[in-house]
């Protein structure tokens, strides 16, 4: 399967060019009366997977941007995860499939997966609802258990507003 950031690339310039185009607002959900810690560490990858990291960087939410499902168009099946399973950062994790094509969902930081999203299961187009959020009902794929290296790996990846200027850039290549 080939990853989201090449499915991209090769989708029509006509429908990304517009995406890029939109302003699509991403911000972290704060639950009210929620104990989670409402300052964690969001990152994006080149491939389009998204990182919450806990503010005491031990633990983390992964996901698809919405720019990603935006450009799959409507998901119809994911594959989640293993329990327990360690990955290294850009490791394949699972994979999603729209209507469109199928991408690998890759692990943006090293990391053990210690929960994965069930309703996605029943409910796969949920991710294209809400892919950014990771309250419950919401588009994330899975929770994980940062390593040490995975904190090494958040280096590496974008801010929103370094991974809003990517995509941008991207679909101006696509012209």
């Amino acid at each position: 399967m080939a990853s989201i950031a090449r499915y991209i690339r090769s989708a029509r310039p006509s429908g990304l060019a517009a995406l890029a185009q939109s302003s699509v607002s991403r911000r972290v959900i704060a639950r009210p009366f929620s104990v989670t810690a409402t300052n964690a560490i969001r990152k994006y990858t080149k491939e389009h997977e998204w990182i919450d990291v806990a503010a005491d960087k031990k633990t983390g939410v992964i996901g698809i941007s919405d720019y990603a499902a935006k450009a799959l168009g409507d998901v119809v099946f994911v594959e989640l995860p293993e329990l327990g399973k360690k990955f290294a950062a850009g490791d394949a994790i699972g994979a999603v499939e729209s209507v469109k094509s199928a991408a690998d969902i890759n692990a943006p930081i090293s990391c053990t997966i210690s929960h994965v999203n069930l309703t996605l299961e029943e409910k796969p187009n949920a991710i294209n609802q809400v892919p950014e959020d990771d309250s419950h009902g919401g588009g994330w794929i899975c929770k994980v258990t940062v390593s040490e290296q995975g904190i090494k790996d958040l280096d590496n990846l974008m801010t929103l507003e370094a991974y809003d200027e990517f995509t941008a850039t991207e679909g101006e290549e696509e012209h």
